[in-house]
């Protein structure tokens, strides 16, 4: 399967857990990795599927990798119909009233300029007790069996 991990950072955490799982699942699949700020959004392709991981910033801000992406997104408004995503979302529920909150605007705009979203967003919370980096590919796979049935299904 062709897969694009995206990560947009603040700390570098959504970046070493992109990294991983990069790792992870580039012996059985065509795996890219990208800071956010690096992406134009037009050149999203719907040929891959995107795994989004983005941290929460601040008062529920994006992160600051992210910023820029989620700008242009906006201005440009790029179809995405086609498109297939997930979203992993970092944050800290010692923040509740914005726990999560730039992942959720994230998916929120890729819907609505068409993507479809597969499977739950995941939520880690930083003051947990699961640890990030032992969630990430568990959901990934999750993501990658759902990808693969609904590819077989069309």
């Amino acid at each position: 399967m062709q897969i694009s991990i995206l990560y947009g950072t603040e700390t570098g955490n959504a970046e070493m857990l992109a990294e991983d799982l990069e790792l992870s699942l580039q012996d059985d699949h065509d795996v890219e990795c990208h800071n956010m700020i690096t992406v134009d959004p037009g050149d999203l392709n719907p040929e891959r599927l995107y795994l989004v991981i983005c941290s929460t910033y601040g008062d529920g801000e994006m992160p600051f990798s992210a910023k820029p992406f989620v700008e242009r997104m906006e201005a440009e408004k790029p179809g995405l119909d086609g498109l297939r995503f997930a979203m992993f979302g970092l944050g800290d529920m010692v923040y509740e009233e914005t726990f999560n909150f730039a992942p959720i605007a994230l998916a929120k705009l890729f819907t609505d300029l068409g993507a479809t979203q597969l499977g739950e967003r995941a939520a880690h919370d930083a003051s947990g007790p699961d640890l990030a980096e032992d969630m990430i590919v568990p959901w990934a796979e999750g993501i990658l069996t759902s990808a693969a049935k609904s590819s077989k299904a069309a």
